[in-house]
């Protein structure tokens, strides 16, 4: 059975960093691409980032690039999402989720296992 569960969230203020965690266990860690998204109160689940299996270049949504990096250990199944300088928008769900894809995966639909998130909360 496949697990994947986050952690790391919480309640931070405006400036800070958090480090989120996914570890992942029932599945072929190092032949699955791993994304992350979040969703904000109100609104839809929107794409992160992503680091593929191949251990080509993390991929990252424009909006966060110079804030968020991605990683992954797979010795430890675990891919990780750092966040810095976090802002009041980055207040949401984070959600990891593993495919065995190489490409779309800014796209929900092409993962096939989720995690139930963490909730990152960002006060000003």
């Amino acid at each position: 059975q496949v697990q994947l569960v986050e952690s790391g969230g919480g309640l931070v203020q405006a400036g800070d960093s958090l480090r989120l965690s996914c570890a992942a266990s029932g599945l072929a860690f190092s032949g699955s691409s791993m994304g992350w998204f979040r969703q904000a109160p109100g609104k839809e689940r929107e794409f992160v980032g992503a680091i593929p299996w191949s251990g080509g270049t993390a991929l990252l949504t424009d909006s966060l690039k110079g804030r968020f990096t991605i990683s992954r250990d797979n010795a430890k199944q675990t891919i990780y999402l750092q966040m810095n300088s976090l802002q009041r928008e980055d207040t949401a769900v984070y959600y990891c989720a593993a495919t065995t894809n190489l490409y779309g995966l800014d796209t929900r639909g092409v993962y096939a296992y989720w995690g139930q998130g963490t909730r990152v909360t960002v006060s000003s």
